[in-house]
Order: structure tokens, then sequence, then C-alpha cells
């Protein structure tokens, strides 16, 4: 049986424009391998409604989960709630536990509880809540799309909340090995090596070491005990 697969959708103009680096796709991707849920495929969308809808529409119908980042805050941008609402034909409700929940956070702070705290009460109508015992505002799933905020120490706290609901696959063993080769002059060994091993997958990264030009290989696999002799049978084709 195959692992469950996944999708990334990374909203906001500040990553396009390259005022932030996104740092919750590599955090996502690392606990989804983890848990054997294999990530497919990454999209970035600006801060535009059609553009969400079109992505989100697109990616839960590819993929068992769907995970969103960015665009629940309080401010005029944050338009995700919203699209997501629209992608799936519902409306756009002030939840009762989700305005409890902000609220309580307000009061326990000295915080004014105002319409700008009130926005992040805004989800699709029966969608389910996703904790944040952060920063109050919670996140929401809403069939296979789970959607939380951008800012990267919530949306781990959120992915944590997320992810023992979900089904686990078979995590994959990942090993690498470095060659002090360049990449062009092992192609060859390398590409009958993974005809060799076709029931693991063998990447090969060019890197620099000291000033010397080098390859790093990765080989990922479900069974351990083949990653290990893809790993032998490299040392032994370019030893060090």
């Amino acid at each position: 049986m195959s692992n469950p697969t996944a999708a990334v959708l990374v909203i906001g103009d500040e990553i396009l424009s390259g005022r932030t680096r996104d740092e919750n796709m590599y955090h996502l991707a690392g606990v989804l391998s983890a848990r054997g849920i294999d990530l497919r495929e990454v999209r970035v969308v600006p801060d535009d409604h059609a553009a969400i809808v079109g992505a989100v529409t697109a990616l839960r119908a590819a993929y068992d989960h769907v995970f969103t980042s960015g665009g629940i805050g309080p401010t005029h941008d944050d338009i995700t709630a919203d699209a997501i609402a629209a992608a799936f034909g519902r409306s756009i409700v002030i939840d009762p536990e989700a305005e409890r929940r902000i609220r309580g956070f307000c009061q326990a702070r000295g915080i004014n509880y105002t319409a700008e705290e009130q926005r992040m009460a805004r989800i699709p109508a029966g969608a389910t809540l996703i904790d944040n015992g952060l920063s109050g505002a919670p996140g929401f799933t809403v069939d296979n799309v789970h959607v939380m905020a951008g800012v990267p120490i919530i949306f781990r706290a959120m992915v944590a909340a997320v992810l023992p609901g979900l089904a686990q696959g078979r995590p994959l063993t990942v090993r690498d090995y470095r060659v002090q080769r360049p990449e062009s002059s092992i192609a060859g060994e390398l590409r009958i090596l993974a005809e060799e091993f076709s029931d693991v997958a063998i990447g090969s990264y060019p890197s620099m070491l000291e000033g010397r030009s080098g390859t790093t290989i990765v080989v990922r696999g479900a069974s351990p005990t083949r990653v290990g002799d893809a790993i032998a049978a490299l040392v032994t084709a370019f030893p060090a």
C-alpha cells in the first residue's frame, strides 16, 4: 500500500518578493517524511483571491493532504480564509469557539479585543479548528486542506496539532555519501547503480568542500536494508 501524499501551498506576496525566506516548507517536509507522508508538490502564490482558490482546488484534488501557510492574520491582505471558503463553496462565518479562544487570549494579556482580533475568528462554515497555544488564533481544516499561520513558530505548533490525526505511511530512510569527484565524472557509473537499485531513489548534487569540487549522493527508500545496500555499493564504486 502506497504512502499518503501531500502538497504545500505557501501564500504571501512577501515570499515572492524575496523579503521573507520561507522556513515552513522545509520543516513540514521533514516531519511528513518521518511519518511516511510523501510530499509531492510545493506551490507559492501571492495574496490574490483567484490564485489561492485555483491552487487549492487543483491541489486538494491531486493529493491526500494540502497544507497552507500564511494569510490568516488580522490585516486587510490576510485573505486566505475567504479564498478557502470560496474554493469549497462555503460561507465565511465568525466561529464561536475560535472567537472564545482569541478573546480569552487577549483578556489574559490585557489586549483589547477589537475588530482586527475578531477577523482571525472568521473561518469557512463547518471547518474544524487547529489548536494554537502560542497566539490564540486557531488554524482550521476543511476536508483535506489544513490552513495554518505563516509565522514559523506558530506554523510548527499547528503542524504538531494536526499530525497525530493523520494516517501514517512507511517512513523513508535517507542516507548520503560524499564523493570527492565532480558530478560529470561519475555520471555513467552512477546511472548503472541507479538501475541496479531501482527500488530506491538515488540523487546526486554537486558541492564544494574546502575548495574542491565534489558530489553528494543521497539515497532514499522505504527499506533501510536496501538503502544500506545502495550506500555500500556507492562506497565500493567510489572509495574515499
